[in-house]
């Protein structure tokens, strides 16, 4: 299975720590958004696309590649984040943005990874932040168990 991990990750690198926990266990590459041709992703077969969340959603960076993207043959994606609050319904709530624009091309998402990350943007940097130290070594743990799962699915 070829494994392309699509990242946007740049006030903390919150997510760029999850994506190479999912990378190694996947042997996936990590490429930005604006470094990749939309026709490129056709060469693999799983696609992650990951970033912090923003206004409840991805970074707009990484929806508008995957709205760029071909339709898609018999490919699959799933979607990783992190956040400043993490729990199974605003998870989805999150991802549903990008998620819509992946069916619509014809992927089968096939499953979403979430998990806390450090933040301190607005007013939370005068109180020195939320989730200090996060993701944690619990957290890539679960990214991990994450990834063996999608690698079950070949």
């Amino acid at each position: 299975m070829k494994c392309l991990l699509v990242l946007w990750s740049y006030h903390h690198e919150n997510t760029k720590r999850v994506a190479d926990v999912l990378a190694a266990e996947l042997g996936a590459e990590i490429k930005a958004p604006d470094g990749l041709c939309p026709s490129e992703t056709q060469a693999y077969d799983l696609i992650g696309f990951g970033s912090g969340i923003y206004g409840a959603a991805l970074d707009p960076k990484v929806i508008r590649f995957a709205d760029q993207l071909p339709p898609a043959g018999a490919q699959r994606a799933f979607i990783f984040s992190t956040a400043a609050i993490v729990t199974e319904k605003k998870t989805r709530k999150d991802h549903a943005a990008i998620r819509e624009v992946l069916e619509s091309k014809g992927y089968t998402v096939v499953g979403d990874f979430s998990c806390p990350g450090f933040n301190t943007n607005s007013f939370l940097k005068l109180f020195g932040g939320m989730n200090r130290g996060r993701p944690n070594a619990g957290d890539l743990e679960r990214a991990r168990i994450f990834a063996r799962g999608l690698k079950g699915l070949t």
